[in-house]
């Protein structure tokens, strides 16, 4: 490990492909010292991710909830690794500016004193309501939605409305962009 986080060692791409996880590396690595865990900061969104399964959806969800100024994520224990190689790469360096914290989300969504809103195929079309400042987003599993353990914490149920009628579902990342929209605009 460096000591030093600004020092740079040039090496080749053979050199890079043994040490990637992937066969066609990015032209960059990076390591990094894990940043100390703060505190959650309930005073605004904050998002929950109940048992998200696909690397790719959780980095996306990262990045999205950078982008809407999300400081805060909190993710059940059954959700993939936040560091799983996938993840880093789809979430593009905005895994390092967030907080995210691997909880019981049951017992962790127990204590909440907010608003929790979830996410349904059958909710309140989320256009429809007036929605707080503060409070908590539950994005459920992708192929499961929100689990019956987790349902019984959701104050308010939300959902996008489906104007072309012949789709089945959104993926939960994108599901949780639109939401996120939503919410912060």
């Amino acid at each position: 490990f460096f000591k030093d986080l600004e020092s740079q060692i040039e090496i080749s791409n053979d050199e890079l492909r043994k040490i990637s996880f992937f066969n066609n590396p990015d032209d960059h690595l990076a390591i990094f010292k894990m940043a100390d865990q703060k505190p959650l900061n309930e005073n605004y969104l904050l998002v929950g991710l109940e048992s998200i399964n696909d690397p790719g959806n959780l980095g996306t969800i990262i990045r999205t909830c950078e982008w809407f100024g999300i400081k805060d994520i909190v993710c059940s224990l059954d959700s993939v690794d936040c560091y799983n190689p996938k993840v880093v790469q789809s979430a593009m360096g905005s895994l390092f500016r967030l907080d995210i914290k691997y909880l019981d989300l049951a017992t962790y969504l127990d204590n909440i004193d907010t608003p929790i809103y979830g996410a349904y195929m059958n909710g309140v079309d989320v256009k429809e309501q007036e929605l707080p400042k503060q409070l908590h987003l539950i994005m459920g599993n992708e192929a499961n939605g929100i689990s019956e353990s987790i349902s019984k914490y959701i104050t308010n149920k939300v959902s996008i409305k489906n104007i072309g009628g012949n789709t089945e579902s959104l993926n939960v990342a994108v599901a949780t962009s639109i939401l996120l929209h939503e919410f912060c605009s």
